[in-house]
């Protein structure tokens, strides 16, 4: 992790940049524009525009050299246990392919693959059967991934199974999905590490109960166990593993309703582009690494220029639930006061992370991204290649892209001040060479690795989340209050009870 004498340089660099504009920094540096620009496989990414020069950017790389970056990137591949407060490694990487070089890495590879065989075999299966409809019910980390991934890759859906996503507790969730399927032509997959996950038990019943029975209905579970309590065959129990936290599975069984989608083969290169970026992450140096620079120019707008939010801005439809599913990566992973030791961070940690797709965002928050008081630091994501015909939207939408980023970057003057742009907002701006399966694997890894990058440097631990657990055993507990069994001791929430009770 990052000394006290390395936070108090990069302010003091942070310091010395504050009143020069981002133009500027461009004009002193007549390369930069190839300088802060790497290039992995299908990413293009440019950091040209982050409010950083040559001389804070060499004292961030040396910092990061210095806090043992590299040793930790390669710790984390091999199995290291980087998980300390549970005592795991964190081994997502071997789901897609064996660049880790420990005897961990390559067992959990071997298993990987092995899961990999049985996911094939469930999916000939259900191919030669009368299902037409999938339902996948998860939250969290088992939703948010296959649920992104199955909307992103939309062009690349081979059309022998549609699949649908159950996910909130609210029962009209299931009510308005189930309404509109045959259960007789519908299948069910139950993600839930524990199998104890209460949204995933209320609509997995739901749906049990809808299908007359177990027949139809697979789980993906470490608790093998509880999921045959439920009803579901061991055969149709596809396995989990405690070295995978939930945000980072998508690449496991976890994954299963999305390779329904799109078939074994398009399924196969999401891994194959996920293992690519694994390689590049393990392999490069710092100073050109395309995670370490994304996780560096994170902790220094978070922590040298102050930043409180992050904004990620796709531009592009199909990537539109990216925001959100790097709002569980990022947030879950980052939101930690205490360092893996146990002593308070010394500074601020994560970012709220938000946004939305371009350009309907353009017309919902991006007047406070130009002209709010708060700069926001962005990462814009184009592609380049689209996989439709209408060219002519495709140029506006790149057009845009570039637009905006530029104008957050430069501002632009005028004597009415409701009319000055100040500028001076930092963004990254990374382009796909088209959006496949390969492309947006090693996307999704990027971010990946680039919060292990931020956690190594503030010396949190990326992989628990025990804030999660909190207000679920608080829930636990109020539900007899709910049902007038017994009253909560919370002042507030029983007066809160009681109105939810008397207006039933």
């Amino acid at each position: 992790m990052l000394t006290p004498e390395h936070w108090l340089a990069l302010g003091r660099h942070a310091g010395r940049l504050e009143q020069v504009s981002l133009p500027e920094l461009l004009a002193r540096e007549p390369a930069r524009a190839d300088a802060f620009a790497l290039r992995v496989g299908p990413i293009y990414a440019s950091f040209a525009r982050q409010r950083i020069d040559a001389e804070a950017w060499d004292e961030l790389l040396a910092a990061a050299n210095e806090a043992g970056l590299g040793q930790a990137l390669h710790a984390l591949f091999d199995g290291a246990l980087v998980n300390r407060t549970e005592g795991r490694p964190a081994l997502h990487s071997a789901l897609r392919g064996d660049v880790g070089q420990g005897d961990v890495a390559r067992a959990a590879a071997r298993e990987a693959r092995a899961a990999r065989d049985r996911m094939d075999a469930l999916h000939a299966a259900l191919a030669d059967g009368p299902v037409t409809d999938i339902v996948s019910v998860g939250i969290g980390g088992s939703d948010l991934g296959p649920r992104l991934a199955v909307d992103a890759l939309r062009d690349f859906h081979d059309g022998r199974f549609r699949v649908h996503f159950l996910t909130n507790m609210d029962g009209s969730a299931a009510q308005h999905l189930l309404q509109r399927l045959d259960p007789a032509r519908t299948a069910g997959i139950l993600v839930s590490k524990s199998f104890g996950t209460q949204e995933t038990l209320l609509n997995g019943g739901i749906l049990r109960d809808w299908l007359g029975g177990c027949d139809r209905l697979f789980a993906v579970s470490a608790n093998t166990g509880r999921a045959e309590a439920f009803g579901i065959a061991p055969a149709r129990v596809l396995p989990m593993w405690d070295w995978v936290g939930g945000r980072y599975s998508l690449w496991s069984a976890v994954g299963f309703a999305l390779q329904l989608a799109i078939g074994r083969e398009a399924f196969a290169r999401l891994l194959e582009g996920a293992a690519l970026m694994d390689r590049h992450v393990r392999e490069a140096s710092v100073a050109h690494n395309l995670a370490a620079w994304h996780g560096l120019f994170a902790v220094w707008n978070r922590n040298a220029l102050g930043a409180a939010t992050q904004a990620v801005l796709p531009y592009d439809e199909r990537l539109a639930l990216l925001p959100s599913y790097l709002q569980q990566l990022v947030m879950e992973s980052l939101g930690k006061s205490v360092r893996a030791d146990g002593s308070p961070v010394p500074v601020s940690t994560v970012p709220v992370l938000w946004g939305g797709a371009g350009t309907n965002v353009q017309h919902s928050f991006f007047q406070a991204l130009h002209q709010g008081t708060d700069p926001v630091p962005a990462d814009f994501i184009g592609v380049i290649r689209p996989a439709h015909g209408h060219e002519q939207n495709h140029r506006a939408l790149m057009a845009n892209l570039l637009a905006q980023a530029e104008a957050l970057a430069n501002g632009a003057g005028h004597d009415d001040p409701h009319r000055h742009h100040a500028g001076g907002r930092p963004s990254t701006l990374m382009l796909l060479d088209e959006l496949t399966p390969a492309s947006l694997g090693a996307l999704l890894a990027m971010y990946e690795h680039s919060v292990y990058v931020q956690a190594v440097l503030w010396g949190i631990n990326a992989f628990d989340q025990w804030g999660v657990e909190l207000g679920k055993k608080i829930a636990g507990e109020l539900l007899p209050a709910i049902s007038g069994q017994s009253q909560p001791s919370d002042p507030v929430t029983r007066a809160l009870v009681a109105e939810i009770r008397a207006r039933r």
